[in-house]
């Protein structure tokens, strides 16, 4: 596995989301299931993995850190606060005194007495961000984190959030297909000294699975509310996807390689999580950090793929509003 710097620290390019393993796509795995896959992404050279205190309402922290407990001096452990289930809801609270509640929650549940990097989930446009960030400043004077980082911010937020303590990375959903982050973010994240982690690089399955079927998808699957799996923009989408598979064989890789490797070379300091459920999906998702792409490759994909050929925005309104990213301005 080849490192990239995070901060003042190094991580393996190719990260592991662990959302999937309780949380967003119907019914999670077993956790039996989702040790295996922990264990399997270890034994792959996996060394950064991701986990939210929002993520099966801290299951996924309870999951993850014993799975990973005697391993933990050689893995870089993510978690986030500032989004998290309250009474079985998602809420977005970046009070001060809330996100300290959370960290220490999920101090216990991953098993750890500190966590090597720690977003701000999401901005809480009802707090300044000097103040979350502040709070969480004194987290890493406290050496309960050793690094802060924001999520689905604007890089004029950013700025503000690193003028009160250096920042370490942004994550953002980053693929093909949802290419918000190129308008400034990844390159303030390169000004500052920043990270920038692409969450979702495989688009949710759509750069992956060139069958897929959202109709087949689970009755609580996320994407069941997202425009770009419904009606009539997917049936847009998906006839982009012959041509797409035809551009990976040319390559020498699977679809969702293609996507893999193309985020990893537009920069330098992007790192890649991407989840899944799957041994062999895994394995496959390692292997592209091998797979170097010509221009011509990347100057084909990028054509195909892009905001103005995907069809349907990413969010619904109403979570499109609880982001900060910028937008293209045939979003707005």
């Amino acid at each position: 596995m080849k490192t990239r710097k995070l901060g003042q620290f190094d991580a393996g390019e190719i990260g592991l989301g662990c959302m999937n393993l309780s949380h967003a796509y119907g019914e999670p795995p077993a956790p039996e299931v989702g040790v295996r896959v922990l264990h399997k992404a270890l034994d792959l050279g996996v060394t950064h993995f991701d986990s939210a205190a929002l993520y099966g309402f801290g299951r996924n922290e309870a999951l993850v850190g014993p799975a990973l407990k005697p391993f933990r001096d050689g893995i870089f452990l993510v978690s986030k606060c500032g989004m998290q289930g309250v009474d079985g809801k998602r809420v977005i609270d970046g009070r001060p005194e809330v996100l300290r509640a959370t960290l220490e929650m999920s101090l216990r549940r991953l098993g750890t007495d500190y966590i090597d990097l720690y977003y701000l989930h999401r901005w809480d446009k009802q707090v300044p961000i000097e103040a979350s960030v502040g709070e969480m400043a004194l987290m890493v004077e406290e050496g309960k984190i050793r690094a802060i980082g924001l999520s689905e911010v604007s890089a004029a937020t950013l700025h503000r959030a690193h003028a009160v303590h250096p920042i370490a990375a942004v994550q953002s959903e980053y693929s093909l297909w949802s290419r918000n982050a190129e308008i400034a973010t990844i390159d303030a994240c390169a000004e500052i000294g920043a990270a920038f982690v692409a969450f979702s690089p495989l688009a949710r399955g759509y750069l992956a699975d060139i069958a897929l079927d959202p109709e087949a998808f689970a009755e609580k699957d996320i994407r069941r509310t997202m425009p770009r799996f419904q009606p009539p923009h997917f049936s847009a989408n998906a006839k982009l996807l012959s041509e797409y598979q035809r551009i990976a064989e040319a390559a020498g890789c699977t679809p969702g390689q293609l996507a893999l490797a193309w985020a990893l070379q537009k920069a330098p300091h992007i790192h890649v999580i991407p989840g899944t459920t799957s041994l062999a999906h895994l394995e496959e998702n390692i292997a592209a950090g091998a797979i170097a792409l010509s221009p011509e490759t990347i100057a084909s994909v990028e054509q195909l793929i892009n905001q103005n050929t995907i069809s349907g925005p990413r969010y619904p309104a109403p979570v499109q509003a609880e982001v900060d990213t910028e937008q293209f301005s045939d979003e707005i």
